[in-house]
């Protein structure tokens, strides 16, 4: 587990210099699938005290196999995820400020344009609100079941992010890198798309000019980048 460890403990790290979480706002994990086992941050300590031996694995059940702390108050969620979308290796939440506002809006975030288009094949969602027995039950749980539930007839692998209505977003990638990239991206998009609208409140994006930015760097027939 120890490589794994390391990819975790970066996209923790990453989500700071990217300037993603502040304080202990936001998690990162990543899966071994062959071993069933995630490794996720710790709950409540700060990124710059945090080690790869503070990391906790767990089970896909949630039990903990290696680690001293408490996992990460989002664990649950994590674990729902991993199992609605098998093709995901890694996972990120964060409060960043933009998408985080779109979500507090209970809104899609719309594509408006190629740099969107480049990464979310269509608009990232926005989830319901939960159900008070989701509220007073298993939450965390509920979270991940609810942001599966969005995803119906919707491909996790092409649109690799979610907004949890009045919570804020979620990412995920092929590793924990992937998925602190998606991050990213995701905050730079949801600020563009918050300055567009000031600017233009009618404005939209060709969903031809979308396709063909999305399948230029994604799916078999991607030209973008050099040959692997």
């Amino acid at each position: 587990m120890k490589e794994l460890k390391r990819k975790v403990l970066e996209a923790n790290l990453a989500l700071v210099r990217e300037g993603l979480v502040f304080y202990t706002w936001g998690n990162a994990s990543g899966i071994d699938r062959e071993r069933g086992l995630v490794v996720i941050k710790p709950s409540g300590v700060p990124y710059d005290k945090m080690t790869e031996e503070d990391l906790v694995v767990l089970d896909m059940d949630g039990r903990v196999v290696e680690g001293k702390l408490r996992p990460s108050s989002d664990t649950p969620t994590h674990l729902a995820l991993y199992k609605a979308f098998p093709q995901i290796g890694g996972i990120v939440h964060t409060h960043s400020t933009y998408a985080t506002a779109w979500a507090q809006a209970g809104r899609d975030l719309p594509c408006l344009g190629t740099t969107h288009a480049d990464y979310f094949h269509g608009p990232v969602p926005c989830t319901d609100n939960l159900t008070q027995e989701q509220l007073a039950g298993d939450y965390e749980w509920s979270v991940g079941e609810v942001i599966a539930g969005r995803f119906s007839g919707l491909d996790p692998v092409q649109t690799p992010a979610v907004l949890v209505r009045n919570h804020g977003p979620f990412t995920w990638g092929a590793d924990p890198a992937e998925a602190a990239y998606h991050a990213k991206v995701l905050e730079e998009v949801a600020q563009m798309a918050f300055l567009t609208l000031q600017l233009n409140p009618s404005a939209t994006c060709d969903p031809a000019l979308e396709a063909r930015h999305f399948f230029r760097k994604h799916g078999p027939g991607a030209t973008y980048g050099q040959k692997k």
